[in-house]
């Protein structure tokens, strides 16, 4: 109660001070729940509130930090032919990830963030707390070499013109970290797709090319190993190995079909997560889990995410089918483990803002999110990977499925009455 009181005596005026009281309310508003109840005979209550709601998502999400991080360093050491196995110089590659990933995650929620408190401030409301989960998805499905101005033009654009001037949050038409992506995707094409962008630390991928190594691995991360007696950043000696293109396993499929797939990666590779691709989209079981959490917490809709999977089943199957080129090659089953698809499943095409509302809805708009996507990821060489296209499309008409499922109900009833 101490603490609450102390809380309540230094909170600001909003009138005078409103950029200030907007983030005192946001940081209480973290900490303590609301007291109020509906005015009646009957109260309920209920402990999860949309801040929380969104904190529970973001947990979620962090055993896909955690690898994301770790196979950010190991990607760049198996592109330069050093500590092959994955554990092998665990603390560089964790160092060299960090390093990576921390610079992305800031600009990512400082840019989006501070959006958020100017708009709450001039309307004289509460932070929403929307941007929590943008802020934590967005730092996930990017390459780890993003240019940082880059980014934070793209979450400028996804906040304010795919958030806040529709409402904010709950009004937003469609998924706010896939605006952000796909603003980089048709502005800045070349900084996240192709084969050169997802190892990070090198200026290029052609053999021979040394690592880019900055004062945080030089500097500070040297002088900290050094006191601890084990191995350094060393630039000069650190070189993109002959052979090494940093292909994904979807461009190898695209390519050289189902073939090309097994002979450039294993099983485990594919399963585990120890591939280039996105910061936060290679872990298949950490995904998994995560999407298990949301599903337990009753935040995800299950159906969505089941309508998705058979929607890319019977699509992959049509294609397996017909087989008219390499990329309908390869089996139904192996576009789960290729791609973001199980990531765009459990994150984005959830997303209950976004997503239809109604039972039936979901599974129609899960099952064509699924449909959609590997249309998109087969027949479009430029950008073999759907699931974003597919996503946004179908948060465009999601209201219109509800509306078709609420008619066809309240006909059922009229009928019968």
């Amino acid at each position: 109660m101490g603490l609450l009181e102390f809380w309540k005596k230094i909170e600001p005026d909003k009138k005078k001070s409103p950029y200030l009281h907007t983030t005192y309310d946001a940081f209480f508003t973290f900490m303590y729940s609301p007291d109020s109840v509906t005015k009646g005979g009957v109260h309920m209550r209920d402990g999860m509130d949309l801040k929380r709601t969104m904190v529970h998502v973001v947990i979620a999400l962090q055993l896909c930090y955690l690898f994301g991080t770790y196979n950010i360093g190991h990607q760049h050491f198996v592109a330069a032919g050093q500590y092959l196995g994955f554990l092998e110089g665990f603390h560089l590659k964790l160092a060299h990830g960090l390093i990576k990933l921390l610079p992305i995650f800031i600009v990512a929620n400082v840019v989006g963030l501070g959006i958020e408190f100017i708009f709450a401030a001039k309307k004289g409301h509460a932070v929403e707390e929307g941007y929590l989960v943008s802020g934590a998805l967005i730092p996930l499905i990017m390459p780890p070499d993003i240019p940082l101005w880059i980014l934070a033009v793209s979450v400028a654009f996804a906040v304010i013109l795919g958030k806040e001037a529709f409402g904010g949050t709950g009004m937003n038409i469609w998924n706010i970290a896939l605006l952000s992506r796909v603003f980089i995707f048709f502005a800045y094409p070349s900084t996240i797709s192709g084969d050169q962008v997802w190892v990070s630390g090198f200026e290029n991928l052609a053999a021979g090319t040394t690592a880019d190594y900055s004062w945080w691995h030089t500097g500070l991360c040297n002088t900290l190993f050094g006191w601890l007696d084990i191995s350094q950043f060393q630039a000069a000696s650190t070189a993109v190995v002959d052979g090494y293109s940093g292909a994904t396993p979807l461009a190898v499929a695209t390519v050289g079909g189902a073939e090309a797939l097994s002979n450039t990666f294993t099983w485990n590779q594919l399963f585990w997560g120890t591939i280039p691709g996105s910061i936060g989209e290679t872990s298949k079981p950490f995904i998994v889990i995560g999407a298990l959490m949301l599903i337990g917490l009753g935040i995800a809709s299950w159906r969505v995410m089941v309508g998705m999977i058979l929607g890319c089943a019977v699509m992959g199957m049509i294609f397996n089918a017909w087989d008219a080129n390499a990329f309908m090659s390869v089996p139904w089953h192996q576009h789960y483990f290729i791609g973001s698809f199980l990531f765009a499943m459990a994150f984005m095409a959830t997303d209950p803002v976004t997503a239809s509302s109604t039972n039936r809805g979901k599974w129609i708009y899960g099952f064509l999110i699924g449909v959609i996507g590997l249309l998109i990821r087969v027949f479009n060489p430029g950008f073999p990977e759907g699931w974003m296209l597919a996503i946004l499309f179908m948060n465009t008409f999601a209201p219109l499925i509800d509306y078709y499922v609420l008619e066809g109900n309240m006909k059922k009833r009229m009928a019968h009455a």
